[in-house]
């Protein structure tokens, strides 16, 4: 059973997307927040599988209670998805980097808001290629960071070069293909790499990736 906390300011969004989760067999809609501060308290009380939270919420926004969920070690099983209504922008941007796993907008198709809440559930990126490639194009092409370079030595080769992948959206099946390995021995590369860059999930490692210059964006 996938347990959800919903966490949106406005009571009659927060109800739509419970009507949707309630029908579903696999899925439990445990607590709803109204805003941040509400979200993190509910979050420790419940320990939800997944965390819906909207982006611009009062007393306490979607990325600081993204920031706040992520760094506590008693949450490491939440994955945060933020709800937004104006797709990828500055606050999402800041939201992946605070670590979250995704984002969904809310005038999502039902049957793909669904498929993306069972996908974070499984601790994937809610990050396809095309959203991947404008994360990059808009937010990445800065300058690097020191901080993601430096980090990025305490890698193997093979580790490297897995991240790399999951820089281009390729899934776990994808990434054996790619290096011709077990779809197994991929996953134990990237949890490796994870756990050596303080990355909570794919999405982190997808702007570590970007951040270090271990691969450089397309002018696409």
């Amino acid at each position: 059973m996938i347990r959800v906390l919903l966490v949106d300011d406005q009571p009659l969004i927060r109800k739509g997307f419970r009507a949707l989760l309630d029908v579903e067999d696999d899925i439990e809609v445990v607590a709803e927040a109204a805003d941040g501060s509400e979200a993190l308290a509910l979050a420790k009380e419940h320990l939800p599988d997944i965390a819906l939270i909207d982006i611009q919420m009062p007393v306490m926004d979607g990325t600081e209670a993204t920031r706040r969920i992520a760094a506590d070690p008693n949450l490491s099983g939440v994955h945060i998805v933020i709800l937004t209504n104006y797709g990828l922008d500055e606050y999402v941007f800041n939201a992946l980097r605070a670590g979250a796993a995704g984002f969904l907008v809310k005038d999502i198709e039902p049957e793909d808001f669904l498929h993306g809440v069972r996908v974070a559930a499984r601790g994937d990126a809610l990050l396809a290629p095309s959203i991947t490639r404008k994360l990059i194009n808009r937010y990445v092409t800065q300058p690097l960071h020191p901080r993601a370079d430096t980090l990025l030595k305490l890698l193997t080769n093979r580790e490297r070069e897995a991240v790399a992948l999951v820089a281009q959206g390729l899934s776990n099946d994808q990434i054996a293909d790619a290096m011709t390995i077990s779809p197994m021995t991929a996953k134990t590369h990237i949890n490796r790499a994870m756990t050596k860059l303080y990355a909570r999930d794919r999405a982190q490692l997808v702007v570590l990736a970007y951040e270090s210059g271990l691969v450089a964006p397309r002018n696409s």
